[in-house]
């Protein structure tokens, strides 16, 4: 995790191969993943993963994902690398919120955004899951007036 922190790839691959578990979770429920997914830290994503690190995990005081973290943030390449390994695309966390959802609403609609919400979309992420107040994507897209995100669901068949 210090590795991590410190964006120290060697160290990382080193602790890794000296048999370091990727998955363990620091005092704030982040493992090496979520660390990555926040710093925005491809390289260090990608070697967790290639360490066996799990994509999945539930992580944080919020109980999200990796994913949602990176999407919340706009780490557009982050997202598409989670996405290709098999992060969960409609976890729900305990703001009743997906990554999609995230994106929008701790969004702020630019182009890291966009293309993190075209990125879960295309692989497939459910936009009719809606949040705790029972409001779906579209519809806190067009509060908001994301206008390229509400094109993304509307192409996407999105429900308002």
């Amino acid at each position: 995790m210090v590795a991590a922190h410190l964006r120290q790839y060697d160290a990382a691959r080193a602790l890794i191969a000296a048999g370091a578990n990727v998955d363990a979770f620091d005092a704030d429920r982040y493992d090496v993943i979520t660390i990555a997914a926040v710093a925005d830290d491809p390289q260090m994503l990608r070697i967790a993963i290639a360490g066996g690190a799990n994509t999945s995990l539930v992580t944080s005081i919020y109980d999200g994902t990796a994913l949602i973290a990176a999407a919340h943030l706009g780490h557009d390449e982050v997202v598409r690398t989670l996405i290709q390994f098999d992060a969960p695309l409609d976890h729900i966390n305990n703001l009743d919120w997906t990554a999609l959802i995230e994106a929008i609403v701790l969004g702020d609609g630019g182009p890291r955004h966009v293309a993190t919400v075209r990125a879960l979309v295309d692989a497939g992420a459910d936009v009719d899951i809606a949040d705790g107040r029972g409001v779906r994507p579209l519809s806190l897209a067009r509060q908001r007036g994301y206008a390229e995100i509400i094109e993304i669901l509307e192409a996407a068949g999105a429900k308002p």
